[in-house]
């Protein structure tokens, strides 16, 4: 038979798991309490709601990493990155500028600000941020400065400029497959139909999910009147996309090959 504790041990031992509770909970409240008052910790939460794509939430955790520490320049970049998300280029274009106040070496949030310019039609402003950006030989993200200028050269129709800029994005990544499609575009309104038909295909090889990049190559197939190589990626095209629009014109180019 068991035992049974008398009164007074049976107290000790309620005393025992009590105190056992308040060691374990005690440094726990002070594992949150450090937590709280650390703006590397709220700052890497709203990072990951961010990757997360739960933009009102990384905005929440990147404020309270901002109250911490108000200078916190990847604290501000993040900012300007879910402002941009949500659309809001003004609010994204403000915290880019306070990021680069806190930090001017940090060029990442100077690409930022410029893609962020040229969303908003402040084309003068943009192209000033990406000349900055490419003139810093310390970024690894150059390729994508140099993209940016491109699409810019060729909006304002400065063609020729727009293919020397994107030739210099590819030279610093050959594997940028968008940066390879829009020198296919650059070319084709270059009327260099060969050296589209090329760049269309490189694009399509490194990203074949991207029926964009093939509808191009068709289309570029079509104007240099290569039309069996057209037709045939049209047919393939049109069993895979689900995209009425883009089945529309695929049937058009179609049925003026027939």
């Amino acid at each position: 038979m068991k035992k049974k504790l008398n009164p007074e041990m049976q107290w000790i031992f309620i005393l025992l798991i009590c105190l056992s509770f308040f060691f374990c909970a005690s440094p726990q409240k002070k594992m949150e309490k450090a937590k709280n008052k650390d703006p590397q910790y709220q700052y890497n939460m709203g990072l990951f709601h961010l990757n997360s794509n739960q933009l009102d939430k990384a905005i929440q955790y990147l404020n309270k990493s901002l109250d911490l520490e108000p200078g916190f320049y990847l604290a501000l970049n993040a900012m300007g990155l879910a402002y941009s998300m949500k659309g809001n280029l003004d609010k994204a274009a403000h915290y880019y500028k306070k990021c680069l106040e806190s930090n001017p070496l940090f060029t990442e949030a100077r690409n930022n600000l410029g893609s962020v310019y040229q969303e908003m039609g402040k084309l003068d402003k943009a192209e000033k941020e990406f000349k900055k950006v490419v003139s810093d030989k310390n970024y690894n993200g150059r390729e994508l400065a140099y993209y940016n200028l491109a699409r810019l050269y060729l909006v304002q129709n400065k063609t020729e400029v727009a293919l020397e800029y994107i030739k210099k994005s590819i030279d610093l990544d050959k594997e940028l497959a968008m940066a390879h499609n829009l020198k296919g575009i650059i070319c084709e309104r270059l009327d260099k139909l060969e050296e589209a038909i090329q760049s269309y295909n490189r694009a399509s090889q490194l990203v074949p999910e991207e029926l964009n990049f093939k509808f191009n190559l068709a289309v570029a197939y079509y104007k240099n009147k290569q039309f069996d190589e057209a037709k045939k990626i049209f047919k393939k095209l049109s069993s895979q996309t689900t995209d009425p629009k883009l089945k529309q014109k695929i049937n058009q180019y179609l049925e003026s090959m027939k």
